[in-house]
Protein backbone atom coordinates (compact mmCIF):
# COMPACT_ATOMS: atom_id res chain seq x y z
CA UNK A 1 0.00 0.00 0.00
CA UNK A 2 1.31 3.31 -0.83
CA UNK A 3 1.99 5.82 1.81
CA UNK A 4 0.99 9.41 1.26
CA UNK A 5 2.78 11.64 3.92
CA UNK A 6 1.14 15.33 4.41
CA UNK A 7 2.81 17.15 1.72
CA UNK A 8 1.76 19.64 -0.67
CA UNK A 9 1.84 16.75 -3.87
CA UNK A 10 -0.22 14.23 -1.43
CA UNK A 11 -2.68 17.23 -1.41
CA UNK A 12 -1.97 17.44 -5.21
CA UNK A 13 -2.88 14.18 -6.11
CA UNK A 14 -6.05 13.37 -3.97
CA UNK A 15 -7.40 17.16 -5.40
CA UNK A 16 -6.39 14.78 -9.22
CA UNK A 17 -7.72 11.18 -7.93
CA UNK A 18 -11.65 10.48 -7.81
CA UNK A 19 -14.01 10.86 -4.76
CA UNK A 20 -12.71 7.21 -2.97
CA UNK A 21 -9.35 7.37 -3.74
CA UNK A 22 -8.99 11.15 -2.78
CA UNK A 23 -10.45 10.11 0.86
CA UNK A 24 -8.21 7.45 1.19
CA UNK A 25 -4.73 9.13 0.24
CA UNK A 26 -6.47 12.59 2.88
CA UNK A 27 -6.86 10.11 5.52
CA UNK A 28 -3.66 8.80 4.95
CA UNK A 29 -2.11 12.58 5.21
CA UNK A 30 -3.66 13.04 8.30
CA UNK A 31 -1.98 10.06 10.04
CA UNK A 32 1.11 11.32 9.02
CA UNK A 33 3.05 11.17 12.84
CA UNK A 34 4.94 14.49 11.53
CA UNK A 35 3.89 17.71 13.63
CA UNK A 36 6.36 20.71 12.12
CA UNK A 37 4.35 23.90 11.02
CA UNK A 38 4.33 23.11 7.72
CA UNK A 39 2.88 19.72 7.53
CA UNK A 40 0.32 21.04 10.66
CA UNK A 41 -0.49 23.25 7.56
CA UNK A 42 -1.00 20.70 5.20
CA UNK A 43 -2.62 18.23 7.59
CA UNK A 44 -5.64 21.32 7.71
CA UNK A 45 -5.56 21.57 3.81
CA UNK A 46 -6.17 18.19 3.96
CA UNK A 47 -9.50 18.19 6.32
CA UNK A 48 -10.92 20.65 4.56
CA UNK A 49 -10.32 19.17 1.60
CA UNK A 50 -12.31 15.49 3.39
CA UNK A 51 -14.69 17.53 4.78
CA UNK A 52 -15.81 18.22 1.20
CA UNK A 53 -15.28 14.99 -0.29
CA UNK A 54 -17.21 12.91 2.63
CA UNK A 55 -20.09 15.56 2.56
CA UNK A 56 -20.70 15.23 -1.67
CA UNK A 57 -20.45 11.11 -0.29
CA UNK A 58 -23.15 12.04 2.00
CA UNK A 59 -21.21 10.47 4.73
CA UNK A 60 -22.36 11.66 8.09
CA UNK A 61 -21.45 9.05 10.15
CA UNK A 62 -17.78 9.33 8.76
CA UNK A 63 -17.81 13.22 9.29
CA UNK A 64 -18.61 12.36 13.10
CA UNK A 65 -15.93 9.39 13.16
CA UNK A 66 -13.46 11.98 11.52
CA UNK A 67 -14.20 14.88 14.58
CA UNK A 68 -12.82 12.12 16.88
CA UNK A 69 -10.15 11.26 15.36
CA UNK A 70 -8.86 14.62 15.05
CA UNK A 71 -8.43 15.26 19.04
CA UNK A 72 -5.07 14.43 19.40
CA UNK A 73 -4.41 16.53 16.47
CA UNK A 74 -6.18 19.50 18.56
CA UNK A 75 -3.94 19.61 20.84
CA UNK A 76 -1.37 20.20 18.54
CA UNK A 77 -2.59 23.13 16.82
CA UNK A 78 -3.98 26.98 18.25
CA UNK A 79 -7.47 26.61 19.86
CA UNK A 80 -9.11 29.47 17.60
CA UNK A 81 -8.17 26.87 14.46
CA UNK A 82 -9.49 24.11 16.72
CA UNK A 83 -12.67 26.11 16.81
CA UNK A 84 -12.53 26.66 13.15
CA UNK A 85 -12.50 22.79 11.96
CA UNK A 86 -14.67 21.77 14.72
CA UNK A 87 -17.51 24.63 12.99
CA UNK A 88 -16.42 23.43 9.76
CA UNK A 89 -16.99 19.68 10.54
CA UNK A 90 -20.49 20.35 12.25
CA UNK A 91 -21.63 22.78 9.07
CA UNK A 92 -20.27 19.75 6.63
CA UNK A 93 -22.77 17.37 8.37
CA UNK A 94 -25.35 19.88 8.39
CA UNK A 95 -25.25 19.94 4.73
CA UNK A 96 -26.06 16.29 4.38
CA UNK A 97 -30.26 16.29 4.24
CA UNK A 98 -31.77 14.73 7.15
CA UNK A 99 -28.73 14.29 9.60
CA UNK A 100 -30.38 16.36 12.14
CA UNK A 101 -30.54 13.92 14.97
CA UNK A 102 -26.84 13.14 13.97
CA UNK A 103 -25.72 16.62 14.46
CA UNK A 104 -27.00 16.58 17.70
CA UNK A 105 -25.29 13.78 18.72
CA UNK A 106 -21.78 15.02 17.44
CA UNK A 107 -23.21 18.28 19.38
CA UNK A 108 -23.22 16.68 22.40
CA UNK A 109 -19.67 14.53 22.22
CA UNK A 110 -18.02 17.53 21.62
CA UNK A 111 -19.91 19.40 24.38
CA UNK A 112 -18.61 16.79 26.54
CA UNK A 113 -15.01 16.89 25.38
CA UNK A 114 -14.49 20.46 25.76
CA UNK A 115 -15.94 20.40 28.95
CA UNK A 116 -12.88 17.57 29.40
CA UNK A 117 -10.64 20.06 28.08
CA UNK A 118 -11.03 23.33 29.59
CA UNK A 119 -12.59 24.92 26.11
CA UNK A 120 -15.15 27.29 27.20
CA UNK A 121 -15.02 29.41 23.76
CA UNK A 122 -15.67 26.18 21.93
CA UNK A 123 -18.02 24.74 24.35
CA UNK A 124 -20.61 28.00 23.92
CA UNK A 125 -20.78 27.62 20.92
CA UNK A 126 -21.15 24.21 20.19
CA UNK A 127 -23.83 24.57 22.82
CA UNK A 128 -25.89 27.45 20.99
CA UNK A 129 -25.49 25.46 17.67
CA UNK A 130 -27.10 22.25 20.06
CA UNK A 131 -29.85 24.57 21.50
CA UNK A 132 -30.65 26.21 17.77
CA UNK A 133 -30.43 21.87 16.68
CA UNK A 134 -32.77 20.72 19.70
CA UNK A 135 -35.43 24.05 18.45
CA UNK A 136 -35.11 22.66 15.20
CA UNK A 137 -36.11 18.71 16.47
CA UNK A 138 -39.10 20.56 18.38
CA UNK A 139 -37.40 19.52 21.55
CA UNK A 140 -38.47 22.94 23.44
CA UNK A 141 -37.76 22.24 26.94
CA UNK A 142 -34.17 20.87 26.82
CA UNK A 143 -33.45 23.84 24.52
CA UNK A 144 -34.88 26.63 26.74
CA UNK A 145 -33.07 24.62 29.38
CA UNK A 146 -29.51 24.69 27.98
CA UNK A 147 -30.31 28.16 26.67
CA UNK A 148 -31.02 29.28 29.93
CA UNK A 149 -27.62 28.52 31.18
CA UNK A 150 -25.87 29.63 28.29
CA UNK A 151 -27.01 32.88 28.55
CA UNK A 152 -26.32 33.48 31.94
CA UNK A 153 -22.84 32.57 31.51
CA UNK A 154 -21.84 34.29 28.54
CA UNK A 155 -23.35 37.68 29.78
CA UNK A 156 -21.14 36.70 33.13
CA UNK A 157 -17.96 36.95 30.17
CA UNK A 158 -19.51 39.57 28.18
CA UNK A 159 -18.78 38.29 24.96
CA UNK A 160 -21.60 40.18 23.12
CA UNK A 161 -21.60 38.68 19.60
CA UNK A 162 -22.21 35.69 21.18
CA UNK A 163 -24.99 37.06 22.96
CA UNK A 164 -26.80 38.40 19.76
CA UNK A 165 -27.14 34.78 18.55
CA UNK A 166 -28.52 33.54 22.18
CA UNK A 167 -30.57 35.99 22.31
CA UNK A 168 -31.57 35.88 18.60
CA UNK A 169 -32.54 32.13 19.53
CA UNK A 170 -34.04 32.85 22.47
CA UNK A 171 -36.05 34.64 20.87
CA UNK A 172 -37.04 32.23 18.33
CA UNK A 173 -37.52 29.81 20.69
CA UNK A 174 -40.06 31.54 22.65
CA UNK A 175 -41.85 32.14 19.39
CA UNK A 176 -42.21 29.21 18.56
CA UNK A 177 -43.78 27.97 21.71
CA UNK A 178 -46.43 31.04 21.34
CA UNK A 179 -44.91 33.25 24.54
CA UNK A 180 -44.52 36.49 22.58
CA UNK A 181 -43.95 38.95 25.71
CA UNK A 182 -40.47 36.76 26.26
CA UNK A 183 -39.98 36.78 22.30
CA UNK A 184 -39.84 39.97 22.36
CA UNK A 185 -37.45 40.87 25.51
CA UNK A 186 -34.91 38.13 23.97
CA UNK A 187 -34.83 39.95 20.42
CA UNK A 188 -34.65 43.49 22.36
CA UNK A 189 -31.50 42.33 24.34
CA UNK A 190 -30.47 40.88 21.24
CA UNK A 191 -30.41 44.32 19.79
CA UNK A 192 -29.10 45.95 22.84
CA UNK A 193 -25.93 44.04 22.26
CA UNK A 194 -25.99 44.59 18.78
CA UNK A 195 -25.69 47.89 19.33
CA UNK A 196 -22.58 47.81 21.53
CA UNK A 197 -20.51 45.98 18.50
CA UNK A 198 -19.85 45.80 15.12
CA UNK A 199 -22.73 43.36 13.70
CA UNK A 200 -21.94 40.99 10.70
CA UNK A 201 -24.55 42.24 7.61
CA UNK A 202 -26.06 38.34 7.67
CA UNK A 203 -26.62 38.43 11.66
CA UNK A 204 -28.24 42.10 11.59
CA UNK A 205 -30.42 40.40 8.74
CA UNK A 206 -31.31 37.92 11.16
CA UNK A 207 -32.75 40.61 13.48
CA UNK A 208 -34.37 42.46 11.55
CA UNK A 209 -36.36 38.88 10.25
CA UNK A 210 -37.06 38.39 13.68
CA UNK A 211 -38.11 42.23 13.92
CA UNK A 212 -40.91 41.92 11.07
CA UNK A 213 -41.78 38.33 12.01
CA UNK A 214 -42.73 39.89 15.88
CA UNK A 215 -44.31 42.89 14.24
CA UNK A 216 -46.49 41.01 11.44
CA UNK A 217 -47.66 38.52 14.47
CA UNK A 218 -48.54 41.20 16.42
CA UNK A 219 -50.78 42.40 13.21
CA UNK A 220 -48.27 45.55 12.52
CA UNK A 221 -47.79 44.59 9.17
CA UNK A 222 -46.57 48.36 7.74
CA UNK A 223 -43.61 48.07 10.44
CA UNK A 224 -43.04 44.60 9.56
CA UNK A 225 -42.89 45.01 6.25
CA UNK A 226 -40.14 47.39 6.92
CA UNK A 227 -37.93 45.19 8.80
CA UNK A 228 -38.29 42.14 6.28
CA UNK A 229 -37.15 44.94 3.01
CA UNK A 230 -34.07 45.64 5.37
CA UNK A 231 -33.56 41.76 5.97
CA UNK A 232 -33.89 41.24 2.09
CA UNK A 233 -31.35 44.26 1.23
CA UNK A 234 -29.13 42.26 3.83
CA UNK A 235 -29.75 38.65 2.52
CA UNK A 236 -29.99 39.73 -1.34
CA UNK A 237 -26.32 41.83 -0.89
CA UNK A 238 -24.55 38.46 0.44
CA UNK A 239 -26.73 35.70 -1.73
CA UNK A 240 -28.06 34.37 1.44
CA UNK A 241 -30.82 32.00 0.41
CA UNK A 242 -32.86 33.88 3.33
CA UNK A 243 -33.76 36.63 0.29
CA UNK A 244 -36.37 34.77 -0.90
CA UNK A 245 -38.18 34.36 2.65
CA UNK A 246 -38.01 37.86 3.56
CA UNK A 247 -39.25 38.85 -0.14
CA UNK A 248 -41.95 35.90 0.38
CA UNK A 249 -42.75 37.95 3.82
CA UNK A 250 -42.73 41.20 2.49
CA UNK A 251 -45.39 40.26 -0.04
CA UNK A 252 -47.70 39.02 2.70
CA UNK A 253 -47.51 42.06 4.43
CA UNK A 254 -48.85 43.95 1.26
CA UNK A 255 -51.57 40.87 1.27
CA UNK A 256 -52.49 41.39 4.84
CA UNK A 257 -53.20 45.22 4.54
CA UNK A 258 -55.05 44.97 1.10
CA UNK A 259 -52.36 46.51 -1.06
CA UNK A 260 -52.52 43.21 -3.11
CA UNK A 261 -52.03 44.98 -6.63
CA UNK A 262 -48.66 45.85 -5.57
CA UNK A 263 -47.56 42.00 -5.19
CA UNK A 264 -47.15 41.77 -9.23
CA UNK A 265 -44.41 45.04 -9.27
CA UNK A 266 -42.26 44.21 -6.56
CA UNK A 267 -42.28 40.43 -8.27
CA UNK A 268 -41.29 42.19 -11.67
CA UNK A 269 -38.61 44.72 -10.00
CA UNK A 270 -34.95 44.31 -10.42
CA UNK A 271 -34.72 42.85 -7.32
CA UNK A 272 -37.34 40.48 -6.83
CA UNK A 273 -36.76 38.82 -10.70
CA UNK A 274 -34.15 37.19 -9.28
CA UNK A 275 -35.82 34.92 -6.81
CA UNK A 276 -38.79 34.03 -9.33
CA UNK A 277 -40.23 30.38 -8.20
CA UNK A 278 -42.82 28.56 -5.93
CA UNK A 279 -42.27 30.72 -3.35
CA UNK A 280 -42.96 34.33 -5.05
CA UNK A 281 -45.83 32.40 -7.19
CA UNK A 282 -47.40 31.05 -4.51
CA UNK A 283 -47.59 34.73 -2.80
CA UNK A 284 -48.78 36.20 -6.27
CA UNK A 285 -51.23 33.64 -6.48
CA UNK A 286 -53.08 34.50 -3.12
CA UNK A 287 -52.53 37.80 -4.21
CA UNK A 288 -54.51 37.42 -7.01
CA UNK A 289 -57.12 35.84 -4.85
CA UNK A 290 -57.24 38.54 -2.39
CA UNK A 291 -57.49 40.92 -5.50
CA UNK A 292 -60.59 39.43 -6.74
CA UNK A 293 -62.01 38.68 -3.48
CA UNK A 294 -62.44 34.99 -4.80
CA UNK A 295 -62.30 32.25 -2.14
CA UNK A 296 -62.02 29.64 -4.81
CA UNK A 297 -58.82 30.97 -6.28
CA UNK A 298 -57.53 31.11 -2.55
CA UNK A 299 -58.34 27.70 -2.08
CA UNK A 300 -56.97 26.66 -5.63
CA UNK A 301 -53.67 28.61 -4.02
CA UNK A 302 -53.33 26.47 -0.77
CA UNK A 303 -53.75 23.31 -2.98
CA UNK A 304 -51.28 23.92 -5.45
CA UNK A 305 -48.77 25.43 -3.37
CA UNK A 306 -49.13 23.63 -0.11
CA UNK A 307 -45.01 23.52 0.51
CA UNK A 308 -44.94 27.16 0.17
CA UNK A 309 -48.38 28.37 2.26
CA UNK A 310 -49.14 26.29 4.65
CA UNK A 311 -46.08 24.24 5.20
CA UNK A 312 -44.06 27.67 6.45
CA UNK A 313 -45.04 28.23 10.16
CA UNK A 314 -44.91 31.89 9.25
CA UNK A 315 -47.10 32.42 6.34
CA UNK A 316 -49.48 29.35 7.82
CA UNK A 317 -50.01 32.08 11.18
CA UNK A 318 -51.72 34.42 9.33
CA UNK A 319 -53.85 32.62 6.35
CA UNK A 320 -56.54 31.67 8.95
CA UNK A 321 -56.67 35.11 9.43
CA UNK A 322 -56.76 35.84 5.69
CA UNK A 323 -59.42 33.37 4.76
CA UNK A 324 -61.30 35.52 7.23
CA UNK A 325 -61.09 38.34 5.71
CA UNK A 326 -61.37 36.91 1.91
CA UNK A 327 -64.56 35.15 3.18
CA UNK A 328 -66.13 38.61 4.52
CA UNK A 329 -65.01 40.06 1.37
CA UNK A 330 -67.01 36.88 -0.97
CA UNK A 331 -70.04 37.46 1.22
CA UNK A 332 -70.17 41.27 0.82
CA UNK A 333 -69.66 40.60 -2.53
CA UNK A 334 -72.47 38.36 -3.28
CA UNK A 335 -75.30 40.08 -0.86
CA UNK A 336 -74.42 43.71 -2.49
CA UNK A 337 -77.15 43.45 -4.90
CA UNK A 338 -79.73 42.80 -2.89
CA UNK A 339 -81.61 43.86 0.27
CA UNK A 340 -83.47 40.71 1.26
CA UNK A 341 -81.67 37.02 0.25
CA UNK A 342 -81.85 33.21 1.51
CA UNK A 343 -78.90 32.69 3.02
CA UNK A 344 -79.10 28.64 1.71
CA UNK A 345 -78.48 30.42 -1.45
CA UNK A 346 -75.55 33.00 -0.42
CA UNK A 347 -74.05 29.36 0.75
CA UNK A 348 -74.91 27.88 -2.71
CA UNK A 349 -73.01 30.55 -4.76
CA UNK A 350 -70.24 30.86 -2.13
CA UNK A 351 -69.87 26.53 -1.66
CA UNK A 352 -70.03 26.98 1.79
CA UNK A 353 -72.39 25.12 4.72
CA UNK A 354 -75.21 26.89 5.29
CA UNK A 355 -74.58 26.93 9.30
CA UNK A 356 -70.68 28.27 8.73
CA UNK A 357 -72.19 31.02 6.56
CA UNK A 358 -74.80 31.91 8.70
CA UNK A 359 -72.57 32.07 11.57
CA UNK A 360 -70.17 34.09 9.85
CA UNK A 361 -72.71 36.41 8.45
CA UNK A 362 -74.13 37.16 11.95
CA UNK A 363 -70.51 37.86 13.31
CA UNK A 364 -70.02 40.11 10.40
CA UNK A 365 -73.65 41.96 11.65
CA UNK A 366 -71.92 42.38 15.15
CA UNK A 367 -68.93 43.58 14.04
CA UNK A 368 -70.49 46.35 12.01
CA UNK A 369 -69.21 45.19 8.58
CA UNK A 370 -72.40 45.84 7.25
CA UNK A 371 -76.23 46.99 8.60
CA UNK A 372 -78.68 44.28 8.61
CA UNK A 373 -80.32 41.60 10.40
CA UNK A 374 -81.08 37.91 10.31
CA UNK A 375 -84.26 36.34 10.26
CA UNK A 376 -83.43 32.65 11.04
CA UNK A 377 -86.90 31.47 10.96
CA UNK A 378 -87.39 32.42 7.14
CA UNK A 379 -83.63 30.91 6.68
CA UNK A 380 -82.90 34.93 5.51
CA UNK A 381 -80.22 37.75 5.58
CA UNK A 382 -82.13 41.23 5.42
CA UNK A 383 -79.65 44.24 4.35
CA UNK A 384 -80.44 47.92 5.43
CA UNK A 385 -79.09 50.83 3.79
CA UNK A 386 -76.34 52.29 4.86
CA UNK A 387 -77.45 54.80 7.58
CA UNK A 388 -76.50 58.13 7.34
CA UNK A 389 -75.03 59.99 9.77
CA UNK A 390 -77.03 62.68 11.62
CA UNK A 391 -74.60 65.74 11.65
CA UNK A 392 -76.43 66.94 15.09
CA UNK A 393 -74.86 64.62 17.52
CA UNK A 394 -71.70 65.55 16.89
CA UNK A 395 -72.55 69.43 16.85
CA UNK A 396 -73.86 68.16 20.52
CA UNK A 397 -70.62 66.75 21.37
CA UNK A 398 -69.11 69.92 19.79
CA UNK A 399 -71.19 72.55 22.42
CA UNK A 400 -70.73 70.31 25.55
CA UNK A 401 -67.17 70.05 24.85
CA UNK A 402 -66.80 74.38 24.48
CA UNK A 403 -68.82 74.57 27.54
CA UNK A 404 -66.80 72.28 29.25
CA UNK A 405 -64.24 74.78 28.47
CA UNK A 406 -66.01 77.92 29.60
CA UNK A 407 -66.38 75.85 33.17
CA UNK A 408 -63.02 75.56 33.68
CA UNK A 409 -61.52 78.68 32.87
CA UNK A 410 -64.52 80.23 35.27
CA UNK A 411 -64.05 78.19 38.05
CA UNK A 412 -59.64 79.23 37.24
CA UNK A 413 -61.12 82.91 37.66
CA UNK A 414 -63.35 82.52 40.99
CA UNK A 415 -60.25 80.36 42.33
CA UNK A 416 -57.97 83.62 41.91
CA UNK A 417 -60.73 85.85 43.15
CA UNK A 418 -61.02 83.82 46.81
CA UNK A 419 -57.61 83.96 47.25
Amino acid sequence: MVSYPATTESISLAQEANSSEAIQILYQVLEDPSSSPEALRIKEQAITNLCDRLTEEKRGEDLRTLLTKLRPFFSLIPKAKTAKIVRGVIDAVAKIPGTTDLQITLCKEMVEWTRAEKRTFLRQRVEARLAALLMENKEYVEALALLSTLVKEVRRLDDKLLLVDIDLLESKLHFSLRNLPKAKAALTAARTAANAIYVPPAQQGTIDLQSGILHAEEKDYKTGYSYFFEAFESFNALGDPRAVFSLKYMLLCKIMVSQADDVAGIISSKAGLQYVGPDLDAMKAVADAHSKRSLKLFENALRDYKAQLEDDPIVHRHLSSLYDTLLEQNLCRLIEPFSRVEIGHIAELIGLPVDHVEKKLSQMILDKKFAGTLDQGAGCLIIFEDPKADAIYSATLDTIANMGKVVDSLYVRSAKIMS
